[in-house]
């Protein structure tokens, strides 16, 4: 039975529209996500329930295996076992509680920690969920000493790494953006730009990735919170402690948790190198940094960095000889079990982008950009429009190769002097909308690597990001007036200060 088509209807939106309302509303994630999930399948096969069911079955399916092999997402399902793994040896070497009292001599309160944490994405930005589920192990114990709560780390991690990645040309996103943009240009036949020299000049415009960064550093610094992240922050200095698990273990060293993620890290990134460098060859390409990066794969380098922390964090165990085998095993079963609700909203997440993909929520929403509309606001609807599909749909990636194009498109043929903020303005709003969704893979890893609850994460850092949003929807519509991405860049910074004041009088 083929599936019906809501390219065109309004009705396309519905499944991702009452999964983000109900977990909103009802702060159950994975209630929420299977009502979108049963609705949409049953709308895509007119209610039938027996194609609904196999519909079901075949998604469930292909999370595992597609395609005759393996499917891809298990590489994260498998490093995030791993990285539960890494973090329940590191608590139970005691290492965890040796570097929260090593930092807690250097650094002299919440500020510092939350600067510490916010900092790390200059060294782990290669991958947006590396970023998060490494930085969550290496920093938690620390925000955790010094009463930083949770949600406040979430949002640290979340609004650090996709701005960092998205604007890194060595990086898992850079990457696959300047691989779409050089397609583009080939389209449109633009040759007063280099794919490398568009994507440069994209990032620069790109203000809702900028100024979400900043915002990080000034929230970390002047303790800017707002809604519900005050009230979180107030029950965490409230608290001596967060929880138990990272006081927990015996008396461990520094360099236990060091190496691992040194391990980790060096691992990660040169075998990226390799998988995009074996990728090259294949094709009959010289090597470069830039292409092995564009041609890598992700999950594997992930899992084979997971795997080498595990087995340095096991051998320094050995070596120090203060750990018993039954607790060993212990900490393997603790680490396994603190990832499977992550895993399972995970699943949830990737079950429902499907259906909405075959629901063509995105072809729909970029149907809307269609017609008569002022080329100065262009930038600033394509900025909306982005951040729409991201949200609804949860993924920055699917947005950028659906609404890139459509941008190049629309520009090309109406204001070819837009066309770089166009794209830059697509790029911006995709990650302004993946930052507000609770289906975003990136929100839920985020949550998970500061092991906070993550509806309380989506909620805390939704003013954030609306706060940044409003001001680069500003900054766009500049940019559309006068055709200067730094007139742009001056407005949003304008616009964020005078938000902030506004927000921080009230």
């Amino acid at each position: 039975m083929e599936l019906i088509d809501f390219s065109s209807s309004i009705w396309s939106i519905v499944p991702a529209l009452l999964a983000i309302v109900l977990a909103i509303a009802t702060r159950r994630v994975l209630i929420s996500l299977s009502a979108g999930i049963l609705v949409g399948a049953l709308m895509l096969n007119d209610a039938s329930i027996l194609p609904t069911l196999t519909y079901l079955k075949n998604n469930i399916v292909s999370l595992v295996y597609s395609d005759g092999a393996m499917n891809s997402n298990m590489n994260i399902v498998l490093f995030l076992i791993l990285l539960g793994i890494l973090t329940a040896l590191l608590t139970v070497s005691g290492s965890n509680r040796a570097f929260a009292e090593w930092a807690q001599a250097r650094i002299k309160g919440r500020r510092g920690a939350k600067l510490l944490a916010a900092s790390l994405v200059f060294v782990t930005f290669i991958d947006d969920y590396f970023h998060s589920l490494a930085v969550g192990a290496i920093a938690r114990p620390v925000t955790d000493r010094f009463q930083v709560s949770r949600p406040k780390l979430a949002y640290i991690l979340d609004s650090t790494a996709a701005p960092m990645c998205v604007m890194m040309p060595i990086s898992s996103w850079g990457a696959y953006i300047i691989t779409l943009v050089a397609g583009l240009l080939a389209t449109y036949s633009i040759t007063e730009y280099t794919p490398m020299g568009a994507f440069v000049a994209m990032s620069s415009m790109n203000y809702y990735a900028i100024f979400a960064l900043l915002m990080v550093f000034f929230v970390a610094y002047f303790s800017f919170d707002i809604g519900s992240m005050a009230r979180h922050e107030k029950a965490a200095m409230a608290r001596e402690n967060q929880e138990q698990e990272d006081e927990l273990g015996v008396n461990g060293h520094v360099r236990n948790l060091v190496f691992p993620i040194l391990v980790l890290i060096v691992a990660t990134v040169s075998m990226m190198m390799y998988t995009g460098g074996q990728a090259l060859a294949e094709a009959g390409s010289p090597f470069s940094v830039l292409g092995a990066f564009e041609n890598t794969n992700v999950g594997i380098s992930l899992v084979i960095g997971g795997i080498s922390a595990v087995i340095i964090s096991t051998i320094l165990i050995v070596l120090d000889r203060q750990v018993c085998l039954s607790e060993y095993v212990k900490a393997w079963g603790l680490g396994i079990k603190s990832m499977l609700g992550a895993i399972a909203i995970l699943s949830f997440a990737w079950t429902i982008n499907k259906i909405v993909g075959d629901m063509q929520t995105g072809k729909y929403l970029s149907s809307l950009v269609s017609g008569n509309i002022p080329v100065q606001f262009l930038p600033v609807i394509l900025f909306v429009l982005g951040a729409a599909m991201a949200f609804s749909t949860g993924t920055s990636w699917g947005t950028f190769g659906i609404m890139l194009p459509i941008a190049a498109a629309m520009a090309t043929n109406t204001a070819p002097e837009l066309i770089l903020p166009c794209l830059s303005a697509v790029m911006a709003g995709a990650v302004c909308g993946d930052h507000c969704s609770p289906v975003s893979d990136t929100t839920i890893l985020s949550s998970t690597g500061a092991k906070c609850n993550h509806m309380d994460h989506v909620t805390t850092q939704l003013p954030y990001a609306l706060t940044v949003a409003a001001a680069t929807c500003v900054g766009y519509i500049v940019v559309g007036f006068t055709k200067s991405g730094s007139t742009g860049f001056i407005a949003t910074a304008l616009s964020l200060s005078v938000l902030v004041f506004i927000v921080k009088k009230r």
